[in-house]
């Protein structure tokens, strides 16, 4: 019997603690056609999606939730509620498609089922086809996903992005390396100092971090139109760009992938506070950033392994490449600050404390109106190589990040092949120009990417 983490079934206690809210992340995958024939897309989908035992599972809360839920098989599973087919409207385009991904994704997974759907979406331009899978953020985070999402294709995972993060080769040593074990007495005064001082750096370092981000969620940023309560319906946009272009960035200006995509969002949210008539200020845009945790040797397992930073994106910056240097300055102090290790260990102690209790203080914290971080942005690392299904070339495939604390826009980013794919999700009244977003991000790339071949000044024209 397999039970689920307190901090797994966090995501349903955050979700039931706001009923506009629907905490399933996604990913559209976009296919070149003709699309398959319906009994044979469905006979291939269900054989690979049932491989994966989860997937077959419903959650099974227990009374008072005096001990964790539980993953237990459902005994009347119907593929049939899962497996569902649309067609987009005449002419097929992005908006479509975008426009329905949003509408299934605000709708929340019946959990009297397996937590998860999948669409088959029909009618798109230049005779493509599209697959909608979503899967509720109990299951797995973003890597999780991508993983299972992957495990569709025709060849199975293949290699992805994710050997590439930090947490796939570090070893979990809690910040610092055992000694080797030796006979010599001599050596043991000293062991025992270097392993004192390790740990008191790391736990200074933890608490360090802890306060900052504790200090985060409870000061207040300024106000903003990207913080406030939010409705249940969504609107949805992606934009990609290529990979060389933004590798061509990091190159010269010694940056990391994750940079120049922070970069970008930056300067998109800056203008898009300038449109609302709000100055953007030092502490407008306090963004979550989820961080991986997962190795290497956990990549296939379905559960969440995040910790979080929570930086100031440097909106006040008018200049994209001080927006750039700047992001990269924030997120390595945000590092060792000690605030991706104070989340690890509050995810850590979350799994000491006893379920009833963990579950009731998430559910008090996810409910709290709290006001200082005002939207979300996840590097999810996808395949490095186009997949294929059932013979078809996915051609692009596009994030759907999930929204929750009041923050009402959250921009998952994802490589796939040789793009790197920016996915935003936003709440339908409080930001309608969330196409606006999308271009302001892949603008923004343009420009460093110019920057990077051609320096020159990008300071926006006074006046």
């Amino acid at each position: 019997m397999e039970r689920l983490t307190a901090f797994d079934a966090g995501f349903l206690d955050a979700e039931d603690a706001d009923r506009h809210v629907s905490l399933a992340v996604g990913a559209v995958s976009v296919l070149e056609g003709p699309v398959p024939d319906q009994h044979e897309l469905v006979a291939a989908i269900s054989e690979r999606i049932l491989r994966v035992p989860r997937l077959r599972q419903v959650v099974r809360r227990q009374p008072l939730d005096l001990s964790a839920p539980e993953w237990v098989d459902d005994p009347a599973l119907d593929l049939a509620h899962h497996i569902r087919r649309a067609a987009l409207p005449h002419p097929g385009d992005d908006e479509a498609l975008f426009r329905f991904t949003a509408e299934a994704m605000e709708t929340r997974l019946d959990r009297e089922r397996p937590l998860w759907q999948c669409w088959i979406i029909e009618g798109l331009a230049e005779d493509r086809w599209a697959m909608l899978m979503k899967v509720h953020h109990c299951i797995a985070d973003g890597i999780a996903t991508m993983h299972l999402l992957a495990g569709l294709s025709d060849g199975g995972e293949g290699e992805t992005y994710a050997g590439a993060i930090r947490a796939a080769h570090e070893r979990p040593q809690n910040g610092f390396s055992l000694p080797a074990l030796t006979l010599n007495p001599l050596r043991w005064a000293h062991i025992a100092w270097n392993t004192a001082s390790a740990l008191t750096a790391t736990a200074a370092m933890t608490i360090g971090g802890a306060v900052e981000i504790v200090d985060s969620l409870v000061r207040p940023g300024s106000s903003s139109s990207l913080n406030g309560p939010v409705t249940t319906m969504r609107r949805y946009s992606a934009v990609q760009v290529p990979l060389a272009r933004v590798a061509s960035v990091c190159q010269a200006f010694d940056v990391t992938l994750n940079d120049v995509a922070l970069a970008a969002i930056t300067d998109s949210y800056r203008a898009a506070l300038k449109r609302r008539g709000e100055e953007p200020r030092h502490n407008s845009l306090r963004t979550l950033v989820p961080v991986s945790v997962r190795s290497d040797d956990a990549a296939g397992r379905f559960d969440n392994r995040v910790s979080v930073m929570l930086p100031y994106l440097p909106v006040d910056e008018p200049d994209r490449v001080e927006q750039l240097q700047a992001v990269h300055r924030r997120l390595r102090r945000a590092k060792g600050g000690g605030q991706r290790q104070a989340g690890s260990a509050v995810v850590a102690a979350v799994k000491l404390v006893p379920f009833a209790l963990a579950t009731r203080a998430i559910r008090l914290l996810t409910s709290l109106p709290q006001r200082g971080v005002v939207a979300l942005a996840t590097n999810v690392p996808g395949p490095q190589h186009r997949l294929q299904v059932m013979g078809r070339e996915v051609l692009r495939m596009l994030p759907v990040p999930p929204m929750a604390l009041r923050l009402r826009t959250a921009v998952a980013i994802l490589s796939y092949g040789d793009d790197l794919v920016f996915g935003i999700t936003t709440d339908f009244d409080a930001f309608p120009d969330v196409d606006e977003l999308a271009a302001g991000i892949a603008e923004a790339v343009t420009c460093l990417s110019a920057a990077a071949h051609h320096p020159r000044p990008t300071r926006e024209p006074r006046g």
